[in-house]
């Protein structure tokens, strides 16, 4: 049976969620300009929140979109019919300064995926990455701008964010086999 330990309670991800939204307001001067888009699925509901904490800090509307990557991932031959989940990104992106919102930093394929897939919504002047929980184990050369927690983790550990559902405490837990 696997066990559990929690690494963020709901209090501990406001936090987090609070300070990424104001270094990427000290890090971008024209808040006019910025975008969140979250990475289907776990990134979704972290840019929502995010997007809410970034406009009430700089009073107006940050406009936030969703990405799906399945397609654009290079692991495609490996898996099964991939799940599709709607990309929504309502505004355009080029010349704007895109945060991609994840929950979980990693391998950094899905970044390099999110990467692939905004091309075909434009050209941003500049592409930043927040992330609730960097767990290392980089397979490629991806770095997060805005990191809520850094946790070192073992490859067969996993890290689970349960955010946003309306039954469930929001939290963050390291799983170990």
């Amino acid at each position: 049976m696997a066990e559990s330990h929690q690494l963020l309670n709901a209090a501990g991800i406001q936090r987090s969620l609070t300070r990424i939204a104001h270094e990427i307001i000290e890090r971008n001067e024209t808040p006019a300009d910025l975008v969140l888009i979250g990475i289907q699925r776990g990134g979704t509901a972290l840019a929502g929140r995010l997007g809410e904490i970034l406009s009430g800090i700089t009073k107006q509307a940050i406009p936030v979109g969703t990405l799906d990557v399945s397609m654009h991932r290079d692991d495609l031959d490996r898996r099964a019919a991939p799940r599709i989940h709607p990309t929504q990104i309502p505004f355009d992106v080029t010349g704007k300064t895109v945060v991609l919102v994840d929950d979980v930093l990693f391998s950094g394929r899905t970044i390099r995926a999110a990467m692939d897939a905004l091309n075909d919504f434009g050209r941003p002047q500049r592409l930043q990455l927040a992330v609730l929980v960097d767990r290392g184990h980089r397979e490629l050369p991806i770095k997060a701008d805005f990191v809520g927690k850094n946790q070192p983790t073992a490859r067969d550990e996993k890290v689970l964010v349960r955010f946003g559902a309306p039954d469930q405490a929001d939290e963050v837990l390291l799983q170990r086999s």
